[in-house]
């Protein structure tokens, strides 16, 4: 865990989030944010910055958070019509919490191009 990270700290219970999964390896919350109708973040617990160091995890922790992710739109109802699954690495992606996260994001028609 890092001490300064928000995502960390909302896996830790210091920070209210409106979590719709967790179990001891992956967290999902709500995004305060939502750029769909439905934008979930999916994170695994362990303090990881980018898909750029995920070298660091276990793979099978990285399938883990894929899974998660399936369960989570399954769940907010939106498999079966779509969603996007999206990770921003570096700052020209625009991320911007330095702590690996997936969004789930749909409800509604999702456009392209992106970016």
């Amino acid at each position: 865990m890092s001490s300064d990270c928000i995502f960390c700290r909302i896996v830790a219970g210091e920070i209210p989030a409106t979590i719709v999964y967790q179990d001891d390896q992956v967290t999902a919350f709500k995004d305060i944010q939502p750029q769909a109708t439905v934008h979930i973040l999916v994170i695994p617990n362990q303090h990881v910055a980018s898909l750029n160091e995920a070298d660091r995890l276990d793979p099978a922790l990285l399938g883990r958070v894929l899974q998660a992710a399936a369960t989570v739109a399954r769940e907010a109802g939106i498999a079966e019509s779509g969603y996007r699954l999206v990770t921003n690495t570096g700052p020209d992606s625009g991320q911007t919490v330095h702590h690996l996260h997936f969004h789930v994001l749909g409800g509604n028609p999702l456009r392209l191009p992106l970016g």
